[in-house]
């Protein structure tokens, strides 16, 4: 190592830290405690929606119907994208390839805004339809409160998820600023690898959201 390199990696390393191993598995660390947390947190949505799909299994398979299989489909494969740009927009940085991390950068937040989009058309689809859950809420078919029941916790998951997406968006544009700025190299690029985490834990809490809302019924 050069004494440039080493002046840098010396920078690079917090005050606190010993070197950057250590502030590495720190960040880490950190990042996944905050993650179990939010397991937790979508947790009780999901063992609420668990309960009352099983006692009114019917009421529920309807409200799924209302959902729009193919825009969440859609939806998926998006967000499976967005992990694999995210995966190698983390590798970018940690080769050194600025211009690779700054386009898979680019190609993960551009993701994130189109899945982002694509559910604010389907929520646009539920309020033209009279699907708010609410006073105005209105359903033609049987069971009508539990079928609404299943539109609030729809809206309740789906809503959180997507207020999850937003902040990570706004992450990764701010990795994208500090990697204009050429703050993120093979030295420092646990920054990009923690906020890959909080990425992928979003993808995969919508993993399990799709078929617990979208598919209710589809082998029938």
């Amino acid at each position: 190592m050069s004494e440039m390199q080493a002046v840098e990696a010396h920078e690079a390393v917090a005050h606190q830290f010993d070197d950057m191993e250590q502030q590495h598995d720190a960040a880490t660390l950190g990042m996944w405690i905050f993650l179990v947390t939010e397991v937790m947190f979508f947790g009780g949505l999901f063992t609420g929606y668990t309960v009352y799909r099983s006692a009114f299994p019917a009421a529920f398979a309807a409200g799924s119907r209302l959902c729009e299989v193919l825009l969440g489909g859609t939806n998926t494969g998006v967000l499976l994208l967005s992990s694999l740009t995210m995966a190698l927009a983390v590798r970018s940085a940690q080769l050194d390839r600025r211009k690779h991390l700054i386009f898979f950068l680019i190609c993960t937040m551009l993701l994130g805004l189109v899945f982002l989009s694509i559910k604010g058309l389907e929520y646009f689809h539920k309020y033209e339809e009279h699907l708010i859950p609410g006073s105005r809420f209105a359903f033609a078919g049987p069971d009508a409160r539990q079928v609404q029941l299943f539109v609030y916790f729809y809206f309740a998951m789906t809503g959180l998820h997507a207020f999850h997406m937003i902040i990570g968006v706004g992450v990764v544009l701010v990795m994208l600023l500090l990697a204009f700025q050429g703050k993120l190299t093979s030295r420092r690029y646990d920054t990009v690898e923690v906020a890959g985490l909080y990425w992928h834990f979003v993808d995969i809490i919508w993993i399990f959201l799709f078929p617990l809302l979208y598919l209710v019924d589809l082998h029938k």
